[in-house]
């Protein structure tokens, strides 16, 4: 099973090592900006494909935040397409596992299908050669992937793309509980939307069920239902991939946390 966390670009499979995982998750580039994708790992893209194959190690890419391709700005919409295909590009240099996109959203006053139309033409203008992976996201009442019922409205969207068969899910627990979903049981009621689960970004929330607020805190200290949280890692049947705050250390403590509760189930 690949576990894994979140770790600087600058030489993530030493920090594979250190923490003793297989799976690590970093950006390409500002997560809060425009510019790139950049690659921090100074001995290039072909050698950290071949250092990260010969660790065993999995990589994933999380685009920059700023990207919403369901926006009807088309001063958004259009560079963040245009962004997403370079990260693509990249990911796929380095032999990237998935590229990991939030869903994004639309403003309170427009129609949320053309949030919905804007996904299935980014979807059908792509070239995919890696995962790309949607991830639900905590607020925001015109959110393309916040409620499960917009969930399956982006699905059959982007069902309808001739790329639709490369676009995976990934489910970040802090997100789902922020949004009001119930962790317990979750990971069915998602599977019987998108018929997959390709990745677990797994957080616990510092903010109350149904907060809208985004905002991580380690495995067992936040306001998610333990419970919850450990039937989601133990039954989506996907690598998971921890995004919680703090230096190594609380790092391994959220791996130990983690396993012991995969061990349990």
């Amino acid at each position: 099973m690949l576990v894994g966390a979140h770790v600087d670009p600058i030489d993530p499979i030493s920090e594979a090592t250190e923490l003793g995982i297989n799976a690590v998750q970093f950006f390409l580039g500002d997560p809060q900006g425009w510019k790139g994708p950049k690659l921090a790992y100074a001995a290039g893209a072909d050698a950290l494909r071949a250092d990260a194959e010969a660790a065993g190690v999995a990589l994933y890419i999380h685009a920059p935040y700023v990207l919403n391709v369901a926006s009807t700005n088309n001063r958004i919409r259009i560079p963040s397409r245009q962004q997403l295909q370079k990260q693509l590009n990249l990911a796929a240099q380095i032999g990237a596992a998935g590229l990991i996109v939030h869903g994004g959203h639309v403003l309170a006053a427009d129609d949320p299908q053309a949030g919905f139309d804007n996904w299935l033409k980014a979807v059908d203008g792509l070239k995919i050669e890696v995962p790309l992976l949607i991830e639900n996201t905590a607020g925001g009442a015109n959110a393309m992937a916040r409620t499960l019922e917009r969930l399956g409205q982006l699905w059959e969207a982007i069902s309808g793309s001739v790329n639709a068969d490369q676009v995976g899910f990934c489910l970040d627990t802090c997100h789902a509980h922020a949004a009001g979903l119930e962790l317990d049981g979750l990971v069915d009621r998602i599977m019987g939307i998108t018929g997959r689960i390709d990745l677990v970004h797994g957080n616990d929330s510092r903010d109350a069920f149904g907060s809208g607020a985004d905002r991580h805190a380690n495995l067992g200290a936040g306001r998610c239902d333990p419970e919850g949280l450990a039937q989601v890692f133990a039954t989506a049947g996907a690598p998971i991939i921890l995004e919680t705050p703090g230096d190594a250390q609380a790092r391994r403590a959220d791996l130990e946390w983690l396993n012991g509760k995969l061990k349990q189930h």
